[in-house]
């Protein structure tokens, strides 16, 4: 190749930083949109009078609907590149949550619900592959991990939307007011390039003439290609990894805002502060994950992440009587609920480093959102268990998720350092 790539320089510069404000700000609208459901249900099952179940359905749906949308964005930013189909998530995740606001019935809800979570299923995964493939392998997992601390930002986003406007100007405006993101895509447009890495890979597959069958049949051949012989088990590795991790968040984020309202007897405006708490804990958690895996690893720092937040989870449902006595200690335990997500930080690295350039995205976004997918049953599930347990019981489960996701991480291979070729070994 006649110039250096972007992920080969020595330092990031100013198109580096460019393509990481630009996804970290998709990632945040994208989490938002997601979580603002979440603050939204209880005056949205006040009008159409639903009970915890029926609520329940409308996060399944949106968390389902991110399968789709993790697989097929997935596909086509591997075949037509990171930057476009970043646009078309974004656009989809915005009108999605803004149709929201007209839907006069659950059945119209749960549609519009579908089509956010399939915005939402794609924005995560190509922002993430757009900034893993170009920036330096030494510094990757910090500038990820930053990239993730959009999550917390958007749920704080949510929080205030959710717990003090939604109560001014009711949830219908609320969802309006989600179209506004949209605007990123004309900054995206006008400002970013294209991944490089991606570009060299699909002008040496044109030149050379081989592999022409995967780069320009349909689709869906990319997504099949992770099930064949030579990926099918670090694919269902990473999904199983996913899995865990997804269940320790969902089983904790999907009821925790209903939990202090109504077993802890908080008002809604207490719920969104101590949430806020939480993500202030998330958001640290987000920025130091990065720097830990870089200095230890992927897999030392995926464990201490993930046990810490099991451990705060336990103290904060079924030992919420004997530490809420002492207020700083069950505020630091919310805190520290937070911080331990932290742990997300690490799949834009990971997968980035496991999985070849063809296949990237396309494996990145199905294995994290087919794992998110999946999560349609847990608002359910919890719904279910909290009839005899309480919120409390449910919720604590996420505990045994993150226990586990520590512990899986050690199948996998070290990748701290990993250094991205245009062509990898075995890259269809």
């Amino acid at each position: 190749m006649d110039h250096t790539l972007l992920n080969e320089q020595e330092r990031p510069g100013r198109i580096h930083f460019e393509i990481l404000f630009m996804s970290w700000a998709g990632w945040v609208f994208d989490f938002y949109s997601l979580i603002l459901f979440t603050f939204l249900l209880n005056p949205i099952g006040a009008e159409f009078h639903l009970s915890n179940l029926a609520r329940s359905y409308v996060i399944g749906a949106s968390l389902a609907a991110t399968a789709i949308g993790g697989v097929f964005m997935g596909v086509l930013s591997d075949r037509f590149g990171r930057r476009r189909v970043l646009q078309w998530t974004i656009l989809t995740y915005s009108i999605g949550t803004f149709l929201s606001g007209f839907a006069p019935s659950l059945a119209f809800l749960i549609l519009f619900c579908v089509i956010t979570g399939i915005g939402v299923g794609g924005e995560w995964a190509t922002g993430q592959t757009y900034v893993g493939e170009t920036f330096p392998p030494r510094v990757r997992a910090r500038y990820a991990a930053f990239m993730q601390t959009g999550a917390p930002i958007g749920i704080v986003l949510a929080s205030i939307v959710g717990g003090f406007v939604e109560p001014l100007v009711g949830w219908r405006t609320c969802f309006f007011l989600s179209i506004l993101p949209a605007l990123l895509v004309i900054v995206i447009r006008r400002r970013l390039p294209e991944s490089d890495v991606w570009l060299a890979r699909r002008r040496l597959v044109s030149e050379s003439g081989s592999a022409q069958s995967h780069s320009h049949g349909v689709p869906a051949n990319k997504f099949l290609l992770l099930f064949s012989s030579k990926y099918r088990r670090l694919f269902l590795q990473s999904l199983v990894l996913a899995m865990f991790d997804m269940s320790a968040y969902w089983f904790t984020y999907s009821w925790l805002p209903g939990y202090l309202h109504q077993q802890r007897h908080f008002p809604m405006a207490k719920s969104a502060v101590w949430m806020l708490i939480t993500q202030a804990g998330g958001l640290l958690g987000y920025l130091t994950f990065g720097f830990v895996a870089d200095w230890l690893g992927r897999r030392p720092a995926y464990s201490i992440y993930s046990f810490v937040m099991a451990f705060a989870l336990l103290m904060t449902t079924l030992f919420w009587d004997s530490v809420a006595v002492y207020p700083a200690v069950i505020l630091s335990f919310m805190f520290l609920v937070g911080f331990g997500t932290g742990m997300f930080s690490g799949y834009g690295p990971l997968f980035t480093e496991l999985y070849p350039t063809g296949i990237r995205n396309t494996a990145m976004g199905s294995a994290f959102n087919l794992a998110r997918g999946v999560q349609f049953f847990t608002p359910v599930i919890i719904a279910v268990v909290a009839e005899k347990y309480g919120l409390s019981g449910g919720i604590s489960l996420a505990a045994v998720f993150a226990i586990l996701t520590g512990i899986w991480i050690w199948t996998f291979p070290e990748t701290k350092g990993h250094k991205l070729r245009v062509i990898e070994e075995g890259d269809l």
